[in-house]
């Protein structure tokens, strides 16, 4: 969706290690961003104590259509059509989740809502409007930057592809920076997103209200001071294909 970092230790688990190369920049409006195979990285993989993988089974349909949503297991195959999310059958406070995700069309949108308030899931469940309220992870194909340089002739300075995290509706938020010019949204501190038909891991730490996330091995956004800071997980249908794949989630006290 678009809408106008816990450097601390991880608790109960794994401890994000890696060393990691800085991507170079050819000059401000274009980044060469190394494969994660060119990256020496120690992910997130969400095994261990506490973590569980999501299947279809762990989520509820709210304003998609039947054929919106296909599993094959713990993969999701998403038509982007229309305009909704899928949530979680039961509410979550603290957690940490990982997952895979992949573009296939050029330009894609789509997103992880972190805490979508039950009132806002109601409204959508009745018909009323087609995404939450919340804490929104952007998860945006770098396409969707390039049409927008070609249509305006300039960079976009409102939003990135690669790791915008955000609140949606009446959600606040106070972000990381680099923060957008209206002041709500988390700019990422490295573009690493890789391009369609490639997958991109995200490590989305939530806790007391505030969230991390970390794109294909490193840290790059996020905030706090979130309100609300519970709700519903909700993966986001926006207009065009898209695939995620080991979903793994572990609930926090």
């Amino acid at each position: 969706m678009i809408l106008k970092k816990f450097r601390n230790q991880s608790i109960l688990g794994a401890i994000f290690l890696g060393v990691c190369v800085a991507p170079s920049f050819s000059d401000e409006k274009e980044t060469k961003i190394k494969s994660t195979s060119d990256l020496k990285k120690a992910f997130i993989d969400g095994t261990g104590q506490g973590w569980r993988k999501l299947t279809g089974q762990d989520f509820v349909n709210v304003n998609c259509d039947p054929k919106t949503w296909t599993w094959n297991g713990g993969h999701a195959f998403c038509t982007g059509n229309p305009v909704g999310v899928i949530r979680m059958k039961k509410p979550t406070k603290n957690f940490e989740l990982v997952c895979e995700w992949m573009h296939k069309k050029h330009a894609g949108n789509s997103g992880i809502f972190a805490w979508a308030s039950p009132a806002s899931i109601e409204k959508l469940a009745a018909g009323k409007g087609r995404l939450p309220d919340g804490i929104e992870i952007q998860v945006l194909d770098l396409g969707y930057e390039t049409n927008w340089e070609k249509s305006k002739g300039t960079p976009s300075d409102w939003f990135t592809s690669h790791g915008d995290v955000f609140p949606t509706g009446p959600a606040k938020m106070k972000p990381f920076p680099p923060v957008a010019p209206n002041g709500k949204r988390s700019f990422p501190t490295k573009r690493l997103t890789k391009g369609i038909n490639e997958w991109n891991h995200y490590y989305i730490r939530a806790i007391n209200g505030e969230v991390r996330l970390w794109v294909n091995g490193e840290e790059v956004s996020g905030g706090t001071n979130c309100n609300p800071a519970e709700g519903y997980l909700c993966l986001e249908s926006e207009g065009s294909p898209i695939e995620f794949k080991n979903i793994r989630l572990r609930i926090l006290p």
